[in-house]
């Protein structure tokens, strides 16, 4: 899920379930110049804003301003998961889970206008 800078959903990929997200980060970004990521694209030439480990010997600096806007990513899988049909996952087909995502990304997006 990419989310703008107000938590507002502007693309959405799914995967499998027991697949890892990382994947499907390029795929996602194709098209947008995102100056900032919470999530590492140092090849892109984006900025990572992820702290290290506590433990590393020489930590790398990070943003950590930018960093704690993470939340609004996570409140946005929050209101997402409040369409119950999205927090349970009746739908058995993935094209049907898919458009009902972004039928509540739509909701979303109205709500905030």
């Amino acid at each position: 899920m990419a989310a703008d800078a107000r938590g507002r959903p502007v693309r959405c990929r799914l995967s499998a379930g027991h697949r890892h997200d990382a994947p499907q980060a390029l795929p996602l970004l194709e098209g947008l110049a995102p100056a900032y990521l919470v999530a590492a694209l140092a090849g892109r030439g984006t900025c990572a804003v992820i702290p290290p480990r506590r433990k590393r010997r020489h930590p790398r600096a990070y943003d950590a301003a930018r960093y704690a806007q993470r939340h609004l990513v996570e409140r946005l899988f929050s209101r997402l998961k409040q369409f119950r049909r999205v927090a349970t996952r009746y739908d058995k087909l993935d094209r049907h889970f898919l458009a009902f995502i972004h039928l509540a990304a739509t909701v979303l997006w109205l709500r905030d206008c």
